[in-house]
């Protein structure tokens, strides 16, 4: 076989497609579409084929679409430039733009060399909403596709660098780079790499570079290491990742036809955590279940009996490992408790660490909160320091006053507690799937021997929420899912924004909402007017429909308020449905009412009618055929009947110009303005004012529009029929049985 069949047979190929999606223009993150895969081990090669396209219309324009990468977790974006929560860890995402102007359909690439192996995820969006207020089928909005594809190149068979033992391996070419992988322990501290014994085929300079690691997005820690003649070249790495497989690649920077012989070596540090043993961890946790509460006085009592007599296990020792007990609670959400309590004991000697496990796979859509705590008096030295770092994959082992909490192949979030600042909290947005470490140590300013025998107490509370501090009071967290796979987010209200709603920029005043409250509910008092003549012209029925609506839409906008002046009488959907199917009958009613039928076909109608809205509504809410198929069908029948009326008298109908000049034409009038206002005049911000003027322009044109009573009915004849007299009563029973 020849050499490049030989190598290629090495590789193995595989394809991931997933069902492509229509994109929305941003306004908050459930507005992006996510696509979630999972790339496997031994990858050295990752392409995605991104491809966008939008509609033939002229409605479509040229647009831009964004696509952000990340790996572990979704994204962290902000295309608003809002500002995130105060605490929050924010690391741009790496996002590209695809832009769709006179082709329909646009085919991007993307290439990754040696990516990391597990989930990889991909948003893309449009540009920001423009916040109008569309009615649905009122306009045809162009549809804009994305679509998503994978597709890896793997080795069958990686060859493996065992720990301590020297491996040669030749780089046949500098186009058929070498691969090869070493497991790092747990607890390990540091990793040493070296490479010798490099001789070319062709006897010339071996120059080869080294790279260490895999690729990760937004930013890479991938190392390098350029090793030139036959001198022995290594790399010292602190905190590799533990548990997880290493991938090496060497690469020839020599001639494109001269092979190179090197021979690699790998060795460990491993750091020998001194915790109590798992037996008492064991014991300690059925007394938590079944005493008092861990964090209490008596639960944390005896590990602080325990420290003196683990004295010199603690000395020899690199680190100090707290047992910690994961708790799930609900769906991405998680609480952290410490079998000793929350009181952690730090010293100088050596880093306390803590693990917070969230590699199930389905913690990464939500937020990790650490939040420290100084005992003040626990400390004796007034100006120590407890410096902690939060990071992934590996701890953070060397501490000290000047360290970034950056590991070999991560960089971690730094935290530090003292006298003078005795809380700290730190907010992680989406935490990649992996294992979390919280380190802690004490520190002082004039070095580890000032504080060699101190010990401070720090109180650590952790937990993983879907949104932080639930959005706020102006937002809801809401829980998104994309193919199986759940992540929150949250949606603000009143002009607030921001990742967590905590965005003030915009925001509302409590003034400012009241009034939109008083005006989105005040303004259904305009229907007392079209009540009152209702009334007055006898027409009972339609006078309780504009009741009817009048009450359901105050107290639905009354309860569909965003900011704090909010009042729900019932559940919302209740009070929406009803205010819905009160506005479409009320038109419905009215202009059935202006046909002027007979009553007995009347009243079939206004049941029918109302029946048949109720189901509709029920199927599509916000459609627009909803509103408007009752209305053409009722002015199909009011101008049916206006003819025949007209045919039948030989004149004109309704025959007054006095009634067309001051009811009908303003009357229409008004509920074409209400119509315009309604479907194209209404965004985000005008709404509490523009909604306003649609209940008061509709109030009022149905006051114009009902028509005069029936010449041979009296107003308020209706009333004189309750209270018999002697002057209109007469003796039915007596006319019953008259002979004649």
């Amino acid at each position: 076989m020849p050499l490049g069949e030989f190598l290629d047979s090495l590789y193995v190929s595989e394809y991931f497609s997933q069902s492509a999606q229509k994109l929305s223009f941003y306004s908050w993150y459930g507005n992006a579409k996510l696509f979630h895969f999972h790339v496997p081990e031994d990858t050295v090669l990752l392409r995605w084929l991104l491809q966008a396209s939008r509609g033939k219309g002229p409605e479509c324009t040229s647009m831009e679409i964004t696509v952000h990468f990340r790996h572990g977790a979704p994204p962290v974006i902000n295309p608003l430039g809002t500002r995130f929560p105060a605490n929050a860890t924010v690391r741009p995402s790496y996002n590209i733009s695809i832009t769709l102007s006179s082709a329909v359909q646009n085919t991007t690439f993307v290439n990754v060399t040696t990516p990391a192996a597990g989930d990889w995820f991909i948003a893309a969006h449009l540009p920001e909403a423009a916040g109008r207020i569309e009615v649905k089928g009122f306009s045809t909005p162009c549809p804009y596709m994305f679509q998503a594809d994978m597709f890896v190149l793997r080795l069958t068979d990686m060859p493996v660098l065992e720990p301590g033992v020297p491996m040669p391996h030749t780089v046949v070419s500098p186009a058929k780079p070498l691969h090869v992988k070493v497991f790092v322990p747990k607890h390990a501290a540091g990793m040493r790499f070296q490479l010798s014994s490099c001789v070319t085929s062709e006897q010339r300079a071996c120059t080869v570079r080294v790279l260490l690691g895999s690729i990760t997005l937004p930013q890479s820690f991938q190392r390098s290491l350029t090793c030139t003649g036959s001198i022995n070249c290594s790399l010292a790495l602190e905190s590799p990742p533990w548990e997880k497989w290493l991938q090496i690649m060497v690469e020839s920077l020599g001639t494109a036809n001269a092979s190179v012989s090197v021979e690699m070596l790998a060795s460990f540090t491993v750091c020998r955590p001194g915790s109590i043993s798992s037996f008492l961890n064991f014991i300690s946790l059925n007394q938590s279940q079944a005493g008092a509460r861990p964090g209490a006085a008596g639960s944390s009592a005896p590990a602080a009996g325990e420290a003196p007599g683990n004295a010199s296990g603690q000395r020899s020792s690199c680190l100090q490992s707290q047992p910690v007990v994961r708790e799930d609670l609900d769906v991405v959400s998680v609480r952290y408790r410490l079998l000793n309590g929350p009181g952690v004991p730090v010293s100088s000697l050596h880093p306390t660490l803590l693990l917070l496990n969230l590699n199930t796979g389905m913690d990464s859509g939500g937020s990790l909160v650490v939040s420290l705590l100084l005992n003040k008096t626990s400390v004796s030295l007034a100006n120590a320091t407890v410096a902690a770092c939060v990071s992934a994959a590996s701890p953070v082992l060397s501490l000290n006053a000047t360290q970034n909490c950056s590991t070999a192949f991560s960089q971690g979030y730094p935290l530090s507690v003292s006298t003078s600042s005795a809380e700290a909290m730190l907010i992680v947005l989406y935490p990649q799937t992996d294992d979390w470490f919280l380190s802690l140590q004490l520190l002082c300013p004039k070095g580890q021997g000032e504080c060699a025998s101190a010990e401070g107490r720090v109180a650590v509370f952790a937990y993983l929420t879907p949104c932080f501090n639930d959005c706020g009071p102006y937002g809801q967290c809401s829980l998104l899912r994309r193919h199986g796979y759940l992540y929150a987010g949250c949606s603000c209200k009143a002009g607030w924004g921001g990742w967590s709603c905590t965005d003030d920029t915009k925001a509302q005043s409590v003034g400012t909402q009241n009034l939109a409250t008083l005006l989105l509910t005040l303004s259904n008092l305009m229907f007392l007017p079209a009540i009152a003549v209702a009334v007055y012209r006898f027409y009972l029925v339609e006078a309780s429909v504009y009741t009817y609506t009048m009450f359901f839409s105050t107290f639905y906008h009354a309860c569909d308020q965003p900011g704090v002046a909010v009042m729900c009488i019932m559940d919302y959907d209740t009070l929406q449905y009803c205010d819905f199917l009160g506005s479409v009958v009320s038109i419905w009613v009215t202009i059935l009412c202006m046909a002027r039928l007979k009553k007995i076909l009347k009243y079939v109608l206004f049941v029918l009618g109302t029946l048949l809205i109720a189901m509709s509504l029920q199927l599509d809410r916000r459609g627009v055929w909803n509103m408007m198929g009752p209305c053409l069908f009722a002015l199909l029948i009011m101008v049916t009947a206006w003819v025949h009326h007209g045919a039948k008298r030989r004149h004109c109908y309704p025959s007054s110009w006095k009634r067309w000049v001051f009811y009908l034409l303003p009357g229409i009038t008004l509920a074409f303005i209400a119509i315009s206002v309604y479907a194209f005049m209404e965004t985000n911000e005008n709404y509490y004012y523009t909604h306003s003027i649609w209940h008061v322009l509709v109030a009022c044109s149905v006051a114009f529009l009902l028509p005069p009573r029936d010449k041979h009915k009296k107003p308020w004849a209706w009333s004189q029929k309750l209270t018999c007299r002697y002057q209109i009563c007469q003796n039915d029973r007596e006319e019953l049985y008259a002979v004649t």
